[in-house]
């Protein structure tokens, strides 16, 4: 069943990539005409000329027919632009994308390593308890955006340094600064999300009976990442299929002829039989990752999932809480008054007055952010830019996050969705969304909504699959509990918290999304001052005049650094049977086991229970 859906759900999805053109209203052929040769006049006769030689006059239904069957003979038909085959093009910017998805996963796993490290150490040598919260740093390298990361590693790295190729594809060379610019971000967001999970997994009965009986602390830490990992892998599946087809603006930087390039380029020119194809091998990338990473969290869980024998990490991280360190709150409030600090003290300026004297002046008093290049004055761009994209980011976010939860809850009906949404690139998705509801303001917030549930949706479904595999869950049932008291006394109360700390990770992400799609022509213009707007607009300055640039990319990160430090704080009740549970703990003894009796120990530690019965 869920195989069918999965075929309807990109049948669809093909079919409206396929209405584009009209619905977009505006004439295909004129836009064919002008991405074939822009300076010729476009009269009625050339553009019935054109629409002969690609088959408009046939309507949508006859050409969508023509493609789906040629693809039955390994034919995608031949582009409306360059005239040449769609698929060996496609599968070559697929092979490109997945070598830079390759090298940008090694990044990404070792940023996250690096950030969720401390946590590691800390929790194999039982000092968790009462740690002060941290991360404020990874925060700020998640919300830094893409294209800005690469440009600045291009210019620097690549350019004045001549380190390394800035520009094009020609051998491993070539991939490191692209896969440093995908990974950095994506991994800093990863290592926060298992940094969340992993003081539950330090708290387990069986890290616990680990620790007394003196196990290496190495491997204890192994084992806490293979307890969490899974309830990760839903994200890192989204990472991959958004690396292959979203990494849009980092190949645009650095010349890269992936796929994700090549479906921009397609749906700009609304080339058909290119956009469709590449949609096409998207969802089917998204379709396999999705199908491995359900068996490597099934084969990391063990029988522990299907045998109900997990612990809660929602219980037992709570057990980790300890007395609430004096000041543990400033942080958030630091970072809360600097932004409010930035945005009252720009307001009373003017966005939008013009000074072609002071052109890109340095900061000073009269203008502590700078100017840009039209001799604007940068903190009052950026303080009246905060008003609109950060209002419009936080209502994103709340809707995607009450959205996500919902279909989460019913894993059978979001899964396939997910890995189709997740399919479509964002510039995509704006294209179609402006195509149905029109280019106006409202645009841009329509297709990152339309986009930005399906990681909490994925968070939410596996999460929620660990935690009705646990004990305390499975007595509860045996008990005659109802499935409306388990959703609301034991499974909302272990799944809601760490998903809107996700949630919250993501807000600066959704507000430069939003911006982004607005400076691609799909809703708010310049001189419009919204964040991405601004980094959009003086990116070519960077090197002259860095701080246009950094003055927009600062206030992001200060964003970043806010949302991490106030996640701290989203807690809920813990379930009363595990309250009950923690009381009635006995410590396990101290005394120094058998060799035997140590792997016996550990092995348990791999369906993330039972440990502490065995050892004993």
């Amino acid at each position: 069943m869920r195989g069918l859906w999965r075929v309807a759900l990109a049948v669809a999805l093909v079919c409206g990539i396929g209405l584009l053109p009209w619905l977009s209203r505006t004439d295909p052929a004129l836009t064919v005409l002008k991405a074939r040769a822009a300076e010729r006049t476009p009269t009625p006769e050339v553009l019935a000329s054109v629409r002969a030689d690609i088959g408009l006059d046939a309507g949508p239904l006859h050409l969508l027919g023509r493609w789906a069957g040629g693809l039955l003979h390994g034919d995608a038909g031949r582009s409306w632009i360059s005239g040449d085959a769609v698929l060996p093009s496609v599968v070559h910017a697929l092979g490109v994308s997945l070598l830079l998805m390759g090298a940008a996963i090694v990044v990404a796993v070792g940023t996250a390593a690096v950030v969720c490290a401390r946590t590691l150490r800390l929790g194999a040598r039982r000092r968790l308890a009462g740690r002060r919260p941290g991360g404020s740093g990874a925060a700020v390298l998640a919300a830094l955006p893409e294209f800005l990361t690469a440009s600045v590693l291009a210019t620097v790295v690549g350019v004045h340094l001549g380190w390394l190729p800035a520009l094009g594809w020609y051998g491993p060379q070539w991939m490191v600064l692209p896969a440093l610019s995908l990974g950095l971000p994506a991994g800093a967001l990863l290592g926060r999300l298992l940094d969340d999970l992993l003081p539950g997994a330090f708290a387990e009965p069986w890290a616990r009976a680990a620790a007394a009986r003196g196990i290496p602390e190495g491997r204890i830490a192994r084992q806490a990442l293979r307890r969490c990992v899974p309830g990760l892998l839903p994200n890192l599946g989204l990472f991959l299929v958004g690396v292959t087809g979203g990494a849009v603006a980092v190949e645009q930087v650095f010349d890269i002829p992936g796929l994700g390039r090549l479906t921009l380029q397609a749906a700009v020119a609304q080339d058909l039989p290119v956009l469709q194809t590449s949609t096409l091998a998207l969802v089917l990338l998204a379709a396999v990752a999705g199908g491995l990473v359900r068996l490597v969290a099934r084969f990391a869980l063990g029988p522990a999932l299907r045998d109900g024998a997990l612990q809660s990490l929602h219980g037992a991280r709570e057990s980790l809480r300890g007395p609430k360190r004096h000041g543990s709150g400033r942080l958030p409030l630091l970072y809360g008054a600097l932004l409010v600090c930035v945005v009252a003290i720009g307001l009373p300026r003017d966005p939008l007055a013009l000074d072609t004297a002071a052109r890109l002046e340095v900061p000073s008093w009269a203008h502590p952010f700078g100017t840009d290049s039209l001799g604007r004055d940068m903190l009052a761009r950026v303080a009246h830019g905060a008003l609109t994209t950060l209002a419009l980011a936080l209502a994103i976010s709340v809707a995607a996050l009450v959205i996500g939860v919902l279909l989460g809850l019913l894993p059978r009906l979001s899964g396939p969705l997910v890995d189709t949404v997740n399919a479509v690139p964002p510039v995509l998705a704006g294209l179609l969304v402006a195509g149905v509801a029109g280019s106006g303001p409202a645009t841009p917030a329509l297709a990152v909504a339309a986009v930005a549930w399906t990681p909490l949706a994925a968070h939410t479904a596996a999460l929620l699959q660990q935690e009705r595999a646990t004990l305390h869950l499975e007595a509860t049932r045996s008990l005659g509990a109802s499935r409306w008291f388990l959703l609301r006394r034991e499974l909302l109360p272990a799944v809601l918290p760490p998903v809107t700390r996700h949630a919250l990770l993501r807000l600066p992400a959704v507000a430069l999304a939003l911006a982004a799609l607005g400076f691609l022509g799909l809703g708010a213009q310049p001189p419009s001052p919204e964040w991405g707007l601004l980094l959009a607009e003086n990116q070519p300055y960077a090197e002259r005049a860095p701080w246009t640039v950094l003055a927009p990319a600062a206030v992001l990160a200060l964003l970043g650094a806010l949302a991490v430090t106030v996640t701290g704080g989203v807690r809920m009740r813990m379930p009363r049977v595990l309250r009950r549970a923690r009381r009635a703990e006995v410590p396990a003894p101290a005394a120094e086991p058998e060799p035997e009796v140590r792997e016996a120990v550990v092995a348990g530690t791999a369906a993330g229970t039972g440990a502490g019965t065995v050892a004993r």
